[in-house]
């Protein structure tokens, strides 16, 4: 007699299959992934794990997926809380996967060691990263044609301006807030210091050193989702990006009203 109720795995373990991919799609796409890099790892784990995968939905809010095994089948959704960029954790998140698959780790070993990476990846100081942020700033004003008495403005603004939105970040103040925030303050100095500094290429300089609220990865990801089918998600991230430099231009022409410069 044909067994119909027959089923490879028991509900508790697709769950906590399906939980494990999830979180691993969650860090992923939080830390800079495109759509088809998260969908690619959460795939390879599912498969990995010994479950078919019947659907997995890469949102920019939320990530859904559907496993099964045999005639049990199961639908988990984890919320995203934010996007950022965190490479170094976004690579060793990738080499957990590619061991869990080669040495067929358990999902309760590869959420430990996800959660250490979480906690434990190292990250730079904030002074490094300032320092490293306004030397760029004032490197791509070079390459917008600022003249050189603008180099140090350029370059002091945007360590600050880049301290001022690290600080701001901390304590889960809106994006779009941090955005006009910082473009406010590091145009708003820049444009004074590059004055008394004697520049006359005050307005590139404004614009120079607020080029650190220019979220390039996610443009780079939108352009990348769009292209590789996954449509929905790219848009949404295009319109983020759109909106962040809507609000960064609101910034900049703040501080020109108040230095006098807005058109």
């Amino acid at each position: 007699m044909a067994d119909s109720g027959y089923l490879k795995l028991r509900h508790r373990d697709i769950e906590q299959i399906a939980l494990v991919c999830l979180n691993c799609a969650r860090v992923l796409m939080q830390s800079g992934s495109s759509g088809r890099v998260v969908h690619a790892c959460g795939e390879t784990l599912a498969k990995a794990l010994g479950v078919d995968l019947l659907g997995l939905r890469v949102g920019y809010t939320s990530i859904a997926i559907t496993l099964g095994s045999g005639a049990n089948t199961i639908t988990r959704m984890v919320t995203l809380s934010e996007h950022g960029v965190n490479h170094r954790l976004n690579q060793a998140v990738r080499a957990l996967v590619r061991e869990a698959v080669n040495s067929r780790l358990p999902p309760a070993e590869i959420t430990a060691r996800l959660d250490a990476l979480v906690r434990q990846t190292p990250r730079y100081p904030a002074w490094l990263v300032a320092v490293a942020v306004g030397l760029a700033c004032a490197a791509f004003g070079e390459l917008l044609g600022t003249d050189h008495r603008s180099f140090l403005p350029v370059f002091l603004a945007g360590g600050l301006g880049q301290c001022m939105r690290h600080q701001l970040l901390r304590i889960n103040t809106n994006l779009y807030v941090v955005a006009t925030a910082t473009a406010l303050l590091a145009a708003g100095l820049v444009g004074m210091a590059a004055r008394l500094a004697g520049s006359n290429t005050v307005d590139l300089a404004m614009f120079a050193a607020t080029l650190l609220l220019v979220p390039g990865i996610s443009a780079t990801n939108a352009q990348a989702d769009v292209v590789d089918g996954y449509p929905t998600l790219g848009s949404a991230r295009a319109v983020s990006v759109l909106t962040v430099m809507l609000f960064v231009s609101t910034g900049i022409w703040l501080a020109r009203l108040l230095l006098g410069t807005a058109p």
